[in-house]
């Protein structure tokens, strides 16, 4: 019998995809559940357009998320902290204060968990700093820590 997976079932299959099982797993599990429905024409009709609705949606992100890159990709923020002698920060500069930084000075809303520091800067100076905007599009910022 086929089925169109409503949901990713484990050694089965993902979303969306049509697959060949065996009446009884179908209609004693698959369908009850809620996690396939039978593949007749009409269903095959509506997962086709969701699947396509799906990936125009994936790629007007992607736009949206070359068009960000193309907007901080290279540039330079300046962040001023406290200093405690030295060049040893007060505290120190995380991910959700550089994406405060770069919203007030390139006016771009970036999530602080798409930023990449790895640890907190901890002393004055030039850091590159990644940005995972999209899986495939990537940014790098160089964040300079002076001294308030």
């Amino acid at each position: 019998m086929k089925v169109i997976l409503q949901q990713d079932v484990k050694k089965l299959g993902k979303e969306g995809e049509v697959k060949e099982v065996q009446e009884g797993y179908a209609r004693n599990f698959l369908l009850p559940k809620g996690l396939a429905i039978q593949a007749n024409q009409a269903n095959l009709k509506e997962n086709q357009e969701r699947t396509t609705k799906a990936e125009k949606k994936k790629e007007k992100q992607k736009k949206s998320a070359e068009t960000l890159k193309g907007k901080v990709d290279g540039k330079t923020v300046t962040i001023k902290a406290k200093t405690g002698g030295g060049d040893k920060l007060f505290g120190a500069v995380t991910a959700k204060e550089i994406a405060e930084v770069l919203k007030k000075q390139l006016g771009v809303d970036v999530d602080k968990k798409k930023i990449e520091i790895g640890e907190p800067i901890k002393h004055l100076g030039k850091y590159p700093v990644k940005l995972k905007i999209y899986p495939s599009v990537q940014a790098e910022v160089t964040v300079i820590v002076a001294a308030e």
